[in-house]
């Protein structure tokens, strides 16, 4: 998803400034951790009915953009 960025926002005051969606007080980890313990969109969206389809592939492209500008610097 190309456009995300209109799904996430963040705010200090909001979760302790974590980036969430639009709309919600979800932030992108709790999407994942959803994803990740299984749950499938449908189910999420059944919990979470601010949630649409859109909302949780953009929480997946944000943290695809966060994992690919993500560096480590290695001593040496």
């Amino acid at each position: 998803m190309e456009n995300w960025q209109k799904y996430i926002f963040i705010n200090p005051e909001i979760r302790s400034g974590k980036p969430c969606l639009i709309g919600t007080r979800i932030t992108i980890s709790d999407v994942l951790s959803y994803l990740a313990s299984g749950m499938s969109f449908s189910e999420i969206i059944e919990d979470f009915p601010q949630l649409d389809n859109d909302k949780i592939v953009a929480a997946l492209s944000f943290a695809a953009h966060r994992e690919n500008i993500t560096k480590i610097a290695i001593a040496s």
